[in-house]
């Protein structure tokens, strides 16, 4: 009894243990993509508006126009990509559809080889891809799995992924201008909420990739900072030149 319940609480601790984070959704990467860029890009222009001595006006306009200009754009971009890479995934499905239909025992072997060649004794082999087959949209998404390495139930949404790089640009280009809209009359306000906005968004990721959480942030803290900078420098160059 004791060795029976020993069994049950292992298989317990390794089922609850041996989960895994979804590293196939399409809102990830276009939301983590997004925020940074967001960040980045709008305490850049900021500061290179605000690096040629232009007003306080001028900076937060520029600021509300980088938002608005890059999160369409990044929305806009992410759709056609990823709307573009399903039509080929889809048309290639359609290909083995066809396949599947018209040479049907020759795509059953094709599978029994696939299987020999990762070690399974050959009539077993045969054998498991002779069950598979018999119903064909099982055979489509395993035969899609094998040869073309995609999951026929699992493919990136172009609307989830639009809406998940609008919203996260423009929530991380919002923490640029948000001190100005506040009421600050500074520059200094803004940059420090943009770079404590990067080391959180590192910090964050970190907790998805199980990295470690301050090298994320440090390290997005200083890729931020050094565009920040350089961006004023530039800007204060041309400010002279062109004034």
């Amino acid at each position: 009894m004791a060795i029976i319940e020993t069994e049950a609480s292992l298989h317990e601790a390794h089922r609850d243990n041996h989960t895994h984070r979804d590293v196939n959704g399409g809102w990830l990467r276009p939301a983590v993509f997004g925020a940074m860029d967001g960040l980045v890009s709008n305490l850049a222009l900021m500061t290179g508006v605000a690096g040629g001595a232009a007003g306080q006006q001028t900076v937060v306009l520029s600021g509300l126009a980088g938002l608005a200009a890059g999160a369409f754009s990044m929305a806009a971009g992410e759709y056609t990509s990823v709307a573009s890479q399903r039509e080929l995934v889809e048309a290639e499905l359609d290909v083995e559809r066809q396949e599947l239909r018209k040479h049907p025992a020759d795509e059953e072997a094709e599978l029994a080889a696939l299987y020999e060649a990762r070690g399974v004794e050959s009539g077993l082999a045969r054998e498991v891809a002779r069950q598979l087959s018999r119903d064909p949209e099982q055979a489509l998404e395993i035969h899609a799995r094998e040869e073309l390495g995609i999951d026929p139930g699992d493919l990136p949404s172009p609307l989830v992924a639009a809406v998940s790089s609008f919203g996260a640009f423009a929530l991380g280009a919002l923490l640029p201008v948000l001190p100005f809209l506040l009421g600050a009359d500074a520059l200094w306000p803004a940059v420090l909420l943009a770079l404590a906005g990067l080391f959180l968004c590192g910090a964050v990721v970190a907790k998805v990739t199980a990295r470690s959480w301050w090298y994320s942030g440090l390290r997005q803290l200083a890729l931020g900072g050094a565009a920040a900078g350089v961006t004023y420098a530039l800007g204060s160059v041309f400010g002279t030149v062109i004034g």
